[in-house]
């Protein structure tokens, strides 16, 4: 397995969990702005 690069200096896509709702940022929204459902980096493996 290879690590996943991480260049702090783009956007990543973070999708909700409850909604699905996807939303662009350089750091974690942490609650979905249409919902407040908990949000994850999309570029991140769901382990």
């Amino acid at each position: 397995m290879r690590d996943a690069s991480q260049n702090p200096d783009t956007e990543s896509p973070y999708e909700c969990f409850e909604c699905g709702n996807v939303v662009l940022s350089e750091t974690s929204p942490g609650k979905c702005p249409d919902c407040a459902g908990e949000m994850r980096n999309r570029r991140m493996p769901i382990e």
